[in-house]
């Protein structure tokens, strides 16, 4: 079968691999569509913290059960569209013992710490994969990167009236917007890019601001909250400016979500989160509660994901899509890869 390995920095290329030999307890998955996440496109421009090369890359997605053992207690039968978890935790560190899985100490994301899923078939632990219950194949594979957006929105507590700030409007900071106004909350998302901030427009946030410079943000942030600030500030880009404008936009006794990876340090003056008072989170990868949830509001109709695919290409185009997404990021919000009709 074929394979899809990013060697270095902007070197894709396919290779022939054997077909997986599915074991009990495994599943046999046939691919369907897999989306390209920030973290792959940064692992193509060698700017992902946890990437090593050569690897194949690629967690979101959504396949068909092709074997998987009758009495596997989950429900799964062949013929079954389904999406996966793809965090592998180790089940005896401090965090798995603490039940805090996502955040494993010694945690595997598929395409990050271990080979992913761009290939045609993979295998997958039963329990780790999740009935798509009628879901279109290609929202289903949105649905991942929607979990990484709604468990970060989830551990800031968002709720009902609250006035949100989203800082990066790709495809994870687009989700973060929609999950905080499926709470409820007053959302505003910003971005360095005009194309992306009107593409955020369609997905009904309360207002954009354009972050041209330090200067024109800190004023929309003070003309929009009357001076007090954001309640909450999501970081979804990975940068140290942008930590640094959500440190700097939230209100005092306001909360901070860092979802962004990046490479780099930041120098700040940390007296302003005690100045402040604020509440600061990391927030890694998602649980297995968020992707059932999201799986049954997006069947419900309940938040929009559809407008969030901006792009297709089959799986043999996979270069050109990866090429394309580096080249024209303004104008790309999730790039999905077909892997049907092969």
């Amino acid at each position: 079968m074929k394979a899809m390995y990013i060697n270095a920095p902007g070197q894709v290329e396919f290779r022939d691999i054997d077909k997986p030999v599915r074991q009990k307890g495994e599943v046999l998955l046939k691919l369907l569509y897999g989306g390209i996440c920030g973290s792959d496109l940064g692992s193509y421009k060698g700017t992902f913290a946890y990437f090593d090369y050569p690897r194949i890359p690629g967690h979101e997605f959504s396949a068909e059960i092709v074997e998987v053992d009758e009495d596997n207690g989950q429900g799964l039968r062949p013929g079954m569209i389904v999406t996966c978890n793809p965090y592998f935790n180790c089940g005896h560190c401090y965090s798995c013992e603490h039940g805090i899985v996502n955040a494993c100490m010694d945690n595997q994301t598929m395409g990050c710490q271990r080979d992913g899923a761009f290939q045609e078939y993979i295998t997958m632990p039963e329990e780790r994969v999740y009935d798509g219950k009628g879901l279109d194949p290609m929202l289903l594979a949105a649905i991942e990167p929607f979990c990484i957006s709604y468990h970060g929105v989830s551990r800031a507590e968002v709720k009902q009236g609250d006035k949100v700030l989203v800082i990066g409007a790709g495809t994870i900071g687009v989700l973060a917007a929609v999950a905080a106004k499926a709470k409820g909350a007053v959302v505003y998302i910003s971005d360095v890019s005009m194309g992306k901030l009107d593409m955020a427009r369609e997905f009904g946030v309360d207002g954009i601001i354009l972050n041209d410079s330090p200067e024109s943000f800190d004023k929309a942030v003070k003309e929009i909250t009357d001076g007090n600030g954001f309640d909450i500030a999501i970081e979804a880009v990975g940068l140290p400016s942008t930590f640094q404008n959500c440190i700097d936009a939230a209100c005092f006794g306001g909360k901070v979500v860092v979802i962004g990876v990046g490479k780099k340090n930041l120098d700040f003056n940390f007296t302003l989160l005690q100045k402040k008072e604020l509440n600061v989170f990391g927030s890694r990868n998602a649980l297995k509660k968020d992707f059932v949830e999201l799986i049954d509001l997006v069947k419900e109709g309940k938040v929009p994901v559809k407008g969030i695919i901006t792009n297709i290409y089959k799986f043999e185009d996979g270069a050109k899509a990866f090429n394309d997404f580096a080249n024209n990021p303004g104008n790309m919000l999730k790039v999905i890869l077909d892997f049907t009709d092969r």
